[in-house]
This record gives structure tokens, sequence and C-alpha cells, in this order.
């Protein structure tokens, strides 16, 4: 559809507490692809809730021209879907089974309607996508993250949409995974607006569309077009900024000298009227002249520094506000010789299947080492990570981010689940259909701290200052709200509830959690922690990260993240075997 559009007008938005996000917020988007950027918390995901009819806003409209697809950031699905109703397609094919089996009910051809290779479009859809052979009747909860996200993007696209809204399509993602939806990317023809903080993938964009300070801009280009146009208006702000401070400092520097020398004027002439003799009444009426032509004067000068206060005061505003979080690890430090973890013939069953087949997987981590955990989607990184932080047989049911359940998450008190113990060897547990079935397992003094995936740390009823409290209770309140504040949850924000978080926000406030928690962690575990992380802030995560003297397991598949963090160990785990490679593989 060539006049696909997505159209804003006066749009305004605020949370029922009365949180305002967007007030009077006015914009078109059209044909061709765009990338919205801003920083976490901006509103981007709330954006395209409202553009696909999930949030009502509370004064403007918005106008979808065409048939609307939406992938949020956060998919609402769980495990025992199977892969047809995610797809949206099971009525329609359970309709197409019964008219092949001879029976030719009216109701079956209304639900088939004009979808007779709905089958096939499909097959076409998931092969493209990388989810070759993917049974239909296959649960969702086999599944692991990075199949599920290209697996709602197969939904979306198979309903043929005029207008595609992305939120944070390249999540868990592996490199395969993501160069085939810059591929698809490339080929589409209709309107498309992509939250991201993917740079490879914002590179694709044909414009970027900045949210800030509840305004949009548009800028023509890719992100490193943007990035350049961004770059050149700041120094053009920072230019004006310097010349307002100068011409304030000059102007109050005048009016100061004029001050002065009227003053020493006026005490001459007090001086030279008193000896010349001459009458009080002259004398009277030429001192009230030379007071008003001061005063005059000093009206002038006054005005002139309130308008060179007023334009340092707009070349402030002009000049960005790049919050950053300050990142600052416990210093703790790991002898070499330490052994933190170690697995041995760790295997875990999958309903009849083995994720880990053989003899199961060996894994010993020493002292401060970094890894980084690769490998395809559905290879049970996630799995793996579980494993290591929390034991056999843990866990309340499928994971639904796609891994299975055999591992729990800390208590909210931010503690080890007390069920894992420091030494485990299976057999006995079953969980959500899938069982540690085999291996040893043996940890240190149990300060292993774990990054979700799914973000699911933290109590979403609770506040974040309240979460924080449950992680760090010894710490005195002055001190945890400092920390907040370095995690941009400064004064209000620190006391909303976690819920209420964009996705961003919400993994500032798990990285506060889980990297300031009591003990400091000897151990970091860390499942793709750029997702739905800013730009400047998974810098700022980068340079901690590389200063933090403990160990670290760490699963990405951002390339450019993991040369920056100092890894010094690869594995990659595929088809059940985990192999030590010297350089990064996808």
């Amino acid at each position: 559809m060539s006049d696909a559009s997505v159209t804003c007008t006066h749009l305004s938005f605020s949370w029922p507490d009365d949180t305002p996000v967007f007030d009077g917020l006015s914009f078109t988007v059209g044909g061709g692809r765009t990338g919205l950027v801003a920083p976490n918390g901006a509103g981007k995901s709330t954006l395209l809730r409202l553009i696909a009819g999930e949030l009502r806003p509370t004064g403007g409209s918005v106008t979808v021209t065409g048939t609307l697809g939406y992938l949020p950031q956060t998919l609402p699905l769980t495990g025992g879907l199977t892969v047809a109703e995610v797809l949206g397609i099971a009525a329609v094919v359970r309709a197409l089974d019964a008219v092949e089996s001879g029976d030719v009910a009216e109701e079956h051809f209304a639900v088939i309607g004009d979808d007779w290779d709905i089958e096939e479009r499909t097959r076409a859809q998931l092969d493209r996508l990388g989810l070759p052979g993917l049974a239909l009747d296959r649960r969702l909860g086999t599944l692991s993250g990075g199949q599920v996200v290209s697996l709602g993007l197969a939904a979306q696209l198979l309903r043929r949409p005029d207008v595609l809204l992305l939120d944070e399509p390249t999540n868990n993602l592996d490199p395969d995974a993501r160069h085939r939806l810059h591929d698809v990317l490339a080929e589409w023809h209709g309107c498309l607006l992509l939250v991201s903080h993917d740079r490879a993938l914002l590179d694709r964009m044909d414009r970027i569309a900045e949210l800030d300070g509840g305004e949009l801009r548009t800028y023509g280009g890719d992100f490193t077009a943007y990035e350049e146009a961004v770059r050149a208006e700041r120094e053009v702000a920072e230019r004006n900024v310097r010349s307002a401070e100068q011409e304030l400092k000059r102007e109050k520097r005048e009016m100061q000298q004029a001050r002065e020398r009227a003053e020493r004027r006026a005490g001459n002439a007090a001086r030279n009227l008193k000896s010349a003799g001459l009458p009080r009444i002259f004398a009277g009426n030429m001192k009230r002249g030379a007071q008003e032509s001061a005063g005059r004067a000093g009206q002038t000068h006054a005005a002139r520094v309130g308008d060179a206060k007023a334009r340092l005061d707009d070349a402030e505003r002009a000049l960005r506000d790049d919050q950053q979080i300050t990142l600052e690890l416990p210093d703790t430090e790991v002898p070499a010789g330490r052994t933190v973890f170690l697995g041995e013939g760790m295997r875990v069953r999958l309903g009849t299947h083995e994720v880990f087949g053989g003899a199961g997987l060996d894994l010993t981590v020493r002292g401060p080492e970094r890894i980084a955990l690769t490998g395809p989607n559905g290879a049970g990184k996630t799995t793996l990570l579980r494993l290591i932080h929390g034991g056999a047989g843990l866990g309340a049911g499928p994971d639904p981010a796609g891994e299975p359940d055999t591992v729990g998450g800390p208590t909210p008190a931010g503690e080890p689940n007390p069920a894992g113990g420091t030494a485990v060897a299976g057999g006995s547990g079953v969980v959500g259909g899938s069982a540690v079935v085999g291996g040893h397992v043996r940890r240190a003094d149990g300060r292993i701290a774990y990054l979700s995936q799914r973000l699911d740390l933290l109590d979403p009823d609770r506040t974040v200052a309240e979460n924080f409290a449950a992680f760090a209770p010894h710490r005195p309140e002055a001190d945890r709200m400092n920390l907040l504040a370095r995690f941009l949850f400064r004064g209000p924000r620190a006391h909303l509830p976690v819920g209420a978080l964009s996705g961003g926000e919400r993994l500032r406030a798990t990285l506060a959690c889980v990297l300031c928690a009591e003990p400091a962690p000897q151990l970091l575990l860390l499942d793709e922690p750029t997702n739905n992380l800013d730009l400047v802030s998974a810098g700022r995560l980068e340079s901690a990260l590389a200063a933090y003297r403990g160990a670290f397991v760490v699963v990405s598949h951002d390339e450019r993240f993991l040369e920056r963090i100092g890894v010094d160990r690869w594995l990659r785990l595929a088809d059940g075997e985990l192999t030590e490679t010297g350089a990064p593989q996808g």
C-alpha cells in the first residue's frame, strides 16, 4: 500500500498515577523504514502501544492508514501454545484438515476463506526466518527466546500488513537470525516503524526519528548519518553556550564598570558643586539630573545583562542532556586458582529429548575468568546459565523465553534458592516437563548473581527502592538511594513500581539489584544483558564489566559488546556439546 502511514495529532498520554508521558505530540511517519531512538524511559514502547491500540490516549488521536502488524518487546505468550496458535492459523489448518478428510461443512469454507495456501505460505515464511521444519503442533515452551521472537515476526508478516511496528526485534536473535531479519526488512515496501538499540539494524533504516523531551525529530539517512548530525548539532550548541557565557560575562563587567564610573562622576560633581559655591537649589537640580542619567544607564546595562542571560538559557536548552548510568561494580577480586563453579557430566532432558547429549557437559570456572557463551538459538545457553546458578530440578514451569525450566532464580531477598545447595547429583528433579538427569555440580560460597534474559527477578508490585532494599538490606537507606541515582532512578523514579517501568528501565533496575547485592557477587551470569539497554547505557555497562575483578559468564549475540568487555575465554554450545573456541562464533 503506497500511502501506508501513521499520524499522531496532539497526542497526549499519562499513566493512571498522572505521570505524563506525552503532551501534544504530533508527527507523521510515511512509507519506508523509520528507526525510532531515544533514551530508556522516554516512551518508545508506550508510543508503539498507543499506535497499536493497546493503550488509549488521554488526548489527541492516532490514525493508521493500512493494515497494522505489531511485534511487542515482550511477547504475551505462554509456553502451552502451539506454533500454529502463535501464528494465528490454527483454525484455518483445522478447517483444511477437515475438508481434506471429506467434511464439506459450510463453516469450514467460511474459516478458510482465501487462505487455501496458508500452510505453504507459512512454511515459506518460517524458512525465510530460519525456522525450517518447525512443526505447527510444537509447543512454545520448547523453543528458545530467539526462536520465539522469529516466530512472532513470522506471525505478523503472515498478516501481510501495510504498517509494521517492531519493538526491539533483534533481542535474543543469534547472528544468522539477525541477518535474516535484515534481509526481510531490506525488502519491506510498506511503512515500518522500528524501535531498536541495534546499530547494525538502525544502519539499514531510511530515516531516524528521535523521541526526546516529548517531541519527535526526524533525520534523513541511517543511524550513522543521524549520529553525525547530532554530533554537529551538539558542537554548534556548545559553541553557542560558550559564546553566550562570554557575552553574559562581558555585559556584567560593563554594567559594573558603568556603575563605578557613575559613582565616581557623582562624587566628583558633589565636590565641585560644593567648592563652586552655587546656590543650593541649583546644586540639587544638577545632582538629581546626574542620578537620573546614571539610573537610565544602569537600566540599559541591566536589560542587556537580562538579554544575555536569556540567550544563555536558550543555548543551554539546545544542548542535549545525555543522561548516563554510572556503574561501579563491587571491588571483588577472585584469586586465579579458586574454582567458583565445577560441573561434570551435566545432562538435561526436555520430554524425551536430551538438551545436553552424550556424556553431558563439563564446565569449570576458575578465578576471574571472563567467559562468553555463544551458540545458535535453541542450543540451551539459558538452560546452562540457570543450571550454573540454581541446581537440579528447581523452578516453576516452562520458561516464557523458551528455554526448558530446570533451575530457579534467586529469592526476592537476592539470595540463591536454598533448595539448590552446594553440591547436586542429578536424577530426581522434574519440573515443567524437563529434568536434570545426571551430573555433578559444585559451587563456591554461593556468591553467584544471575541476570535473567526475561527480567523476572524483581517483584513487579514493589517499587524499585523496595526491591533494591531486599537485595541489599544492610546498606543505609541514603547509600541505597545514591546507588539507585547512579542507575538514573532519582527522586520519584525510585518509587515507581517495577511493573510500570519500560524494558530498558527494568533492565537498569535489575542490574542495580544484581550488581549491588549483599554479599557482592564473585560470579556474574548475564543472559543478553544489552537487550533493551540504550546505546549510552550499554557503553557504561561495557566499561563497568571491563573493570570488574570477579568472574562472569555472559550470553550475548552482540559481537561488539563482547569485544569490549575483555572476554578471555570463548565457549560455543551447539548440538548438545560445549567446545572451546579461539574466537567469537555465532
